[in-house]
């Protein structure tokens, strides 16, 4: 098997997904921009080429040196909120750069692509669950510039023989069991990372942004997955595709819903600590419930979640939180 090319594979999930894919012994070579990667996120000395998908010179390279038949796809700006601020930074940073890649990927060969995808290509989805069938109808320029993305590479996959998976994330969180990688972005605006700093007094809080939305707690309700569980969902994929699957999209969730007064509560208890919380009015762009129909993951790809407990994905942050402060 040849090496496999994965982009933003410096960052917070993608380092997940190289570190899980070097411990199954394949080669990886990361193409990353370090804008939000840090190289010290690549543990097992995997090759890593600072460069920027707009550089399409560049990308052609790579992919000509290289060889790669198969692209894992993770570079992007992902806040939605920024997105509805900066519009044109996450069209030109998300589907511009997708389009840069698709075009070298069907120039050099590659015969596998597995995008990252999003749960915001959804909107607002009747009920708060999605499922893949669910109407793409999403409500920031993140979740549009995403689906774009993927129907660019439905269009391509298409037209040039490209077998792909995208994969449609919920919300993630956690960091590797042993604290050896998480996310390390100072200003990350996940509830569950935000939360861990305010204990640990590097914020001064935590911001509660809705409290009048249509659900149990007054609170928005979201599926959160631990990273490692989405991470390996992506060596799923691979090896489905790598087995002749057919192109799909799937979404990667639990199923199960938490709100952010239930997350809040359980990073307290995980903690011991107390902190403040701020409650405010909604942001822009942000659905009251959004949570998965997590069926064709198991069925199709024969993916199932090892660390769907909020408990558990808490204590991951927890614990790298801590380290990343005690190694400042």
């Amino acid at each position: 098997m040849g090496a496999i090319l994965v982009t933003g594979g410096a960052g917070y999930i993608g380092s997940h997904v190289v570190r899980q894919l070097s411990e199954a012994g394949r080669e990886v070579v990361v193409y990353d921009n370090l804008s939000t990667g840090s190289a010290d996120a690549l543990i097992h000395g995997e090759r890593l080429i600072v460069g920027d998908l707009a550089d399409r010179q560049k990308l052609a390279e790579v992919l000509r040196e290289t060889g790669c038949k198969d692209v894992l796809h993770f570079a992007a700006a992902i806040i939605a909120p920024e997105s509805v601020q900066l519009p044109l930074k996450y069209y030109s940073n998300n589907t511009k750069n997708t389009l840069n890649l698709l075009q070298a990927c069907v120039e050099h060969g590659v015969e596998r692509f597995i995008f990252s995808s999003t749960a915001a290509v959804y909107g607002i989805p009747e009920g708060g669950l999605a499922s893949e069938e669910s109407p793409t109808v999403p409500i920031n320029p993140y979740g549009t510039s995403k689906l774009m993305s993927e129907w660019m590479l439905r269009d391509t996959a298409f037209a040039h023989g490209l077998s792909y998976v995208a994969l449609r994330y919920f919300n993630v969180a956690g960091a590797d069991p042993q604290a050896r990688m998480g996310q390390r972005t100072p200003e990350a605006t996940h509830l569950i990372k935000v939360s861990c700093q305010a204990a640990l007094g590097t914020r001064d809080g935590v911001s509660i942004f809705g409290t009048d939305y249509d659900t149990p707690d007054g609170t928005g309700i979201r599926d959160y997955i631990h990273i490692e569980d989405l991470a390996a969902a992506h060596l799923y994929a691979l090896k489905y595709l790598e087995g002749g699957g057919a192109s799909t999209t799937i979404n990667v969730g639990y199923g199960q819903g938490e709100s952010v007064r239930e997350v809040i509560q359980v990073v307290k208890e995980v903690s011991g600590v107390d902190f403040r919380v701020i409650e405010g009015p909604r942001r822009p762009g942000d659905p009251a419930n959004l949570v998965a129909v997590a069926d064709r993951i198991r069925n199709v790809l024969g993916w199932s979640p090892r660390y769907a407990d909020l408990h558990t994905i808490v204590a991951d942050a927890w614990r790298w939180e801590k380290k990343l402060l005690e190694n400042r």
